[in-house]
């Protein structure tokens, strides 16, 4: 047996406790109920009428992010890569990051055709391939210090508000009435800023104000690194404790983000992830940041099988099916977020190049041949075969049925008389839920 398969060791010593919260909660937080009326053109309810209803999308978010759209070295892998990438998922996280968007002070790269940069397709790109797709793109991220340009790196503070209100107002102008979630603040525990507004006592509160302003009807998010898993899931809890600071500070935070990348070397993988391997710890976090009474969002993953190696890669594709069923259950949870859809394109591991280690290269759902792994499958058999809903339903004598099924966009096939009528029907989990189609 693998040594690796060691890291599973809680999810079989909880495994009582997981799969009740797992089974419970996908029945009753990702299902309702809807009821669907059949009427003539002349608004008489038809009995006996038959309903087969088949699942078309998710209302929730499954994605990744869209990096390396035409960013390949060949015509085939780059059309293989936007294939594999439509086919699963329904979000993706687009590259806003400042260093890119305006490498040079006043020259912005939104559009289509601007100059290539690695791991950076233009915007303009990714929307169209989006809107192409049915796919909702995901800002990230707003105001990331990380990553502003190093034109900014000795301005003063009132010269980097200045910069970032143009900025803000920029993207605001061309993207808010096509991007629903924006990222705000990413990663707020660097050592190194990169600007001196950053050390500022008021960055969150400035920065989600400013994104209040030109973003008012938009779902405003922050983000912080994996390492918040880790914690104690108490209130104290840093990430959870700067979030509540800012929210009683009147700031307007819609969503919370939570990374989970796991970094560590092989070597290193059990002892690291022994709380992240954890259901109970998993649920402890979730339920602590679920006090916010704000959608939770896993906003990047990473989970390396660490070689092409049949049992590694099947490793990985285990681990994430745990993963995802786990997250999917909590009612709180809206979007899950894979990071690198393939292998060897990670930050820290450009082009093929291994030299960062096993941990980043292979990172990915897809191998660097461009062929799928066994856990791009489980996550596409998780989305579209474990929670997908198939029913056949009769109308009664008041023309109705019911039926109960996972949230999202369905085929209604309606038969009366022989005669066949296609209708769609949109179940919501914020909503009646109440049809009323005409045939």
């Amino acid at each position: 047996m693998n040594e690796r398969r060691k890291i599973f060791e809680k999810f079989e010593e909880q495994r009582e406790f997981w799969e009740d919260r797992v089974n419970h909660g996908i029945e009753q937080y990702r299902k309702g109920y809807a009821g669907i009326t059949v009427k003539d053109k002349d608004g008489q309810v038809i009995p006996d009428a038959k309903i087969k209803l088949t699942q078309k999308t998710h209302e929730f978010k499954f994605g990744a992010n869209l990096f390396m759209l035409d960013e390949l070295e060949t015509d085939e892998k780059n059309e293989k890569y936007k294939k594999y990438f439509a086919d699963t998922f329904n979000m993706a996280t687009l590259p806003f990051y400042w260093d890119a968007t305006e490498p040079e002070k006043g020259k912005t790269r939104y559009e289509k055709d601007s100059v290539p940069m690695y791991r950076r397709p233009p915007i303009d790109l990714c929307i169209e391939f989006c809107e192409e797709h049915g796919i909702e793109p995901r800002e990230h991220a707003l105001a990331y210090d990380n990553l502003f340009p190093e034109w900014l790196k000795d301005a003063s503070v009132a010269e980097v508000k200045l910069a970032l209100e143009e900025r803000y107002k920029q993207i605001s102008e061309r993207y808010k009435d096509k991007i629903p979630t924006i990222e705000v603040t990413n990663e707020m525990e660097w050592r190194n800023p990169k600007t001196k507004f950053y050390d500022e006592a008021d960055y969150i509160e400035w920065c989600f104000k400013l994104a209040e302003k030109y973003f008012p009807a938009n779902q405003l998010a922050i983000n912080e690194y994996a390492g918040a898993w880790r914690e104690a899931a108490r209130t104290r809890d840093r990430y959870y404790a700067y979030t509540e600071a800012a929210i009683l500070k009147g700031v307007r935070i819609d969503a919370i983000g939570l990374q989970y990348h796991m970094f560590e070397e092989k070597e290193d993988e059990y002892e690291a992830t022994r709380l992240y391997y954890s259901p109970e710890q998993l649920y402890k976090i979730m339920d602590l940041y679920a006090n916010f009474g704000k959608p939770l969002q896993i906003t990047e993953i990473t989970i390396p099988a660490y070689s092409n190696d049949p049992e590694d890669e099947a490793i990985q594709a285990e681990m994430l099916e745990l993963l995802y069923s786990i997250w999917f259950s909590h009612p709180n949870m809206e979007q899950i977020i894979y990071w690198n859809l393939v292998d060897g394109y990670a930050a820290f591991a450009p082009q093929g190049d291994m030299t960062a280690g096993e941990n980043y290269y292979y990172g990915g759902l897809i191998r660097f041949d461009m062929t799928p792994k066994p856990a791009y499958y489980a996550i596409k058999n998780l989305i579209e075969k474990k929670w997908h809903t198939e029913a056949e339903v009769v109308t009664n004598k008041n023309g109705k049925a019911t039926f109960k099924g996972f949230y999202g966009e369905y085929d209604a096939e309606i038969t009366v008389n022989g005669k066949v009528i296609t209708k769609t029907i949109n179940l919501k989990k914020k909503g009646k839920n109440e049809f009323v189609l005409e045939v």
